[in-house]
């Protein structure tokens, strides 16, 4: 904004036009062409020591004047520019107003109050649109080394010359990330002793910064200093080390340098320091707790995921799993196989259908499997495990219920031989070797609905000739809706017309095929979780070399 001076309000008389008037309300100078002093007021004695009529103002008046007027004698400009300098501690605007004689007559107005308001209110500004750009830049990641790496960097551009971040101890180590203004971030983990920087240890605690006047730059250990700062000769002007406070928790500390020649940091920059590093510390506190989450969920998971299923004992397996959801990796669905002990015992295999699916229905399968595998010692007896399993399930606090179909496998020359249960499940399919399709001869109840007493079950004893197959699969293939207008059911007649095509083929091949055809059908649309198992005689006749001890395992 412009500030138009007062006119001067005395009388000039032959002198008028070069003179100023004692009653001027600013301090008023006027020099001639050659840069003379013509005459000056008292408030300009005052404002400019030394200041008098017959010197030169470049001897008696500030450089930035002096240039002002000279740069003001070479305008042809009928409006001459403001010029703007400092007196001592002040902020002074000079206002220039041409005489008919070519002197220049300068009003002098100190606008410190003005200026200090408008410096104050750029630098909120500045810092606003800082905090701005921080908080859009961190939040666009949950990758906590992605974080460490933004926070240095800006740090490092709008605070001090260097930002070192100290993350939170792993093990013995500590994350580090190191960064100078225009320079590469490096990142790395090193062991170091917190105490070696003053105000480190108590940063990384949480507590309150220790006032950068207080560190002793020369305390600053080698490894808190970026090689960068350093390259050419540069050396520790000043250090403020500060928490980055987290959800609950410190999510570390940040340490920022700035050269000897730099000035030191000022109260207002460690307050905004602390502005950046709380925004800082709570993205970085979200990255480690979704860090966190994650690996948890990877090792939750992990069990849930589905093996390479092989040759066990002799025996072919196979297993297929679609979750009703694309974007859900786990669901109601499950199968499991648990490798003989010897080759006299029988491998034990079970698929499984939950109630509902999603999460939900995922943990109660997780449940299923972990009840199913310490019922182990009785895999034997089909109807015990399942009124064991019944039992279990009937004094948990949930109300889904479940069905089964059980399977134990064993080789016997080169045929295999099956004895299969069905608790409330689709009974078992069995390809023969000429395309024929058979359901074994095996039903039961479902499993968590009833008294354990109710729960019936029959045993169906099933000899497999080389290439061929039994199918244990869950009802989201035969319930799956498709076709022409996607409202019919495949149906169980066409997954017999499915596996009738599958005749001598490998357990690998005839659960692919099931699944491909089934995806087929649906063709998109919405459908439940889909798994098949699939048991069957290789047509070779020496038996496969498995470590008897590892199960194979999956969980859907």
């Amino acid at each position: 904004m412009m500030i138009s001076p007062t006119e001067p309000t005395s009388s000039r008389g032959t002198d008028a036009d070069t003179a100023v008037g004692p009653r001027d309300p600013y301090p008023t100078v006027t020099v001639d062409e050659a840069g003379r002093v013509l005459s000056c007021n008292d408030q300009a004695n005052a404002l400019l020591e030394g200041l008098r009529a017959g010197a030169l103002l470049v001897d008696t008046a500030p450089a930035w004047l002096a240039q002002a007027h000279a740069e003001a004698l070479k305008s042809e400009d009928p409006e001459l520019p403001v010029a703007w300098g400092r007196v001592d501690e002040r902020t002074v605007d000079a206002f220039p107003s041409r005489g008919p004689d070519g002197a220049v007559s300068w009003w002098l107005v100190d606008d410190g109050d003005l200026r200090f308001a408008k410096d104050q209110l750029e630098s909120e500004r500045t810092r606003s649109r800082v905090l701005q750009e921080v908080s859009s830049e961190l939040l666009a990641s949950l990758n906590a080394d992605r974080c460490m790496e933004v926070t240095a960097r800006m740090a490092a551009q709008h605070l001090a010359d260097a930002a070192v971040i100290v993350g939170v101890r792993a093990g013995r180590t500590y994350p580090v990330t190191r960064c100078t203004t225009g320079g590469q971030v490096v990142q790395e983990k090193i062991t170091l002793d917190p105490g070696d920087l003053p105000g480190l240890s108590e940063a990384l605690l949480g507590f309150p910064p220790v006032p950068s006047r207080w560190i002793d730059p020369a305390q600053v250990p080698e490894w808190a200093v970026p090689a960068q700062f350093t390259a050419n000769g540069g050396q520790i002007g000043s250090v403020v080390v500060v928490p980055l406070p987290g959800h609950g928790l410190p999510a570390g500390a940040i340490v920022m340098m700035r050269h000897s020649e730099e000035a030191a940091f000022t109260e207002a920059e460690e307050a905004f320091a602390r502005l950046f590093a709380a925004r800082a510390g709570a993205a970085l506190s979200a990255a480690r707790i979704y860090a966190e989450q994650t690996h948890i969920t990877d090792v939750l998971m992990r069990e849930l995921l589905p093996p390479v299923l092989q040759g066990v004992r002799g025996v072919d397996f196979s297993g297929r799993y679609r979750a009703a959801a694309a974007s859900e990796r786990i669901g109601g669905d499950f199968y499991d196989v648990y490798p003989a002990d010897s080759d006299e015992a029988e491998t034990f295999a079970v698929l499984g259908d939950v109630c509902g699916k999603g999460l939900e229905a995922a943990v109660l399968t997780g449940k299923i499997r972990n009840t199913i595998e310490a019922l182990l010692p009785f895999a034997a007896d089909h109807h015990r495990v399942l009124t064991l399993l019944n039992n279990a399930l009937l004094t948990s606090h949930h109300t889904r219920f479940a069905t089964l179909a059980l399977a134990s496998v064993k080789r016997e020359g080169s045929r295999v031989r099956l004895r299969v249960s069905s608790g409330g499940h689709p009974t078992p399919l069995i390809v023969r070797s000429d395309g024929q399709v058979e359901e074994a001869d095996t039903q039961g109840m479902l499993i968590g609905a009833l008294p354990t007493d109710m729960v019936k079950v029959t045993t169906a004893t099933v000899e497999l000739q080389p290439g061929e197959t039994c199918l244990l699969y869950s009802d989201g293939i035969t319930e799956a809706h498709g076709g022409p207008l996607g409202d019919v059911m495949f149906g169980e007649q066409r997954l017999r017309n499915t596996l009738a095509r599958c005749a001598g083929l490998p357990a690998e091949a005839v659960t692919e095929y099931v699944q491909m055809v089934a995806s087929q059908w649906i063709d998109g649309g919405p459908h439940d979780d889909m798994a098949v198992l699939a048991i069957t005689a290789p047509r070779n006749n020496h038996l496969t070399a498995v470590d008897g001890h590892t199960r194979g395992r999956f969980t859907a």
